[in-house]
């Protein structure tokens, strides 16, 4: 190729527009820069850490959509995507549970539009914190087709004791969602191996759950919110007892 040492004429318009921040090389500058050298993304470990936390969340909400399309196409078992899906929101959890994630993260909203991920199903999962298998008891012919006499005195006295535990927590003044709202999932949960059956105000602790959810984790309800859910799940507590006796 043919290199011209004298500079450009008029008549050879530059291939280029100038800018003020243009320069011009010198024989001191002998620096390179390989393209075979590895970028880096973090200065310190820190923020590195905190890179790789927001890249393992970016994974989780993507697995979990991928996930809910498999469940609702037939592709997984029930009971797969139930453990699946309660592990990657426990997972997601965790994560955010520091405090310096959390704040980078700011919230689902945000953080979808950062990265430019598009994932509805995941987000309402999220949103609402539990398996469709929880939030939707599933057809299980152990308790549905005799009803709750078909199931097992014990699951019967779990879901039982899981309630008392519940309403003691909420006498005993506890309001944080840290507290809460693992209690709480351990009712709905032990009641759905109970029954099916959609019982007067069962969809109470489904809307509790959902509003714990959404809490970060040091925040607590306030006195009128704890009101509020004592009442309803005692209300939710007499309904179970009405499905079983």
């Amino acid at each position: 190729m043919y290199t011209s040492s004298h500079p450009p004429t008029a008549s050879r318009p530059q291939s280029y527009a100038p800018t003020p921040y243009s320069y011009t090389p010198t024989s001191s500058l002998s620096a390179k820069i390989s393209l075979d050298e590895e970028v880096k993304l973090a200065d310190t470990s820190t923020e590195r850490d905190l890179l790789d936390s927001l890249a393992e969340i970016y994974s989780i909400i993507r697995t979990l959509d991928g996930l809910e399309k498999a469940y609702i196409k037939d592709a997984v078992t029930e009971t797969e995507y139930t453990e699946m899906c309660a592990k990657l929101l426990k997972q997601y959890k965790s994560i955010l549970s520091d405090e310096g994630v959390e704040k980078e993260f700011g919230d689902l909203e945000t953080f979808g539009r950062r990265w430019e991920i598009e994932c509805p199903r995941a987000t309402e999962r999220i949103r609402i914190g539990m398996p469709s298998t929880v939030e939707q008891p599933s057809h299980n012919p152990n308790n549905s087709a005799a009803g709750a006499g078909a199931a097992s005195s014990r699951l019967i006295v779990d879901a039982t004791e899981n309630f008392i535990t519940f309403l003691d927590a909420l006498k005993l003044n506890m309001s944080s969602k840290e507290t809460l709202h693992p209690l709480l999932s351990d009712v709905i949960q032990s009641v759905n191996k109970v029954t099916e059956r959609d019982f007067d105000h069962r969809g109470k602790i489904i809307q509790w759950l959902i509003t714990l959810n959404q809490m970060r984790t040091t925040e607590e309800l306030s006195e009128g919110q704890i009101r509020d859910l004592t009442f309803d799940m005692e209300q939710a507590y007499a309904g179970f007892k009405g499905t079983i006796y």
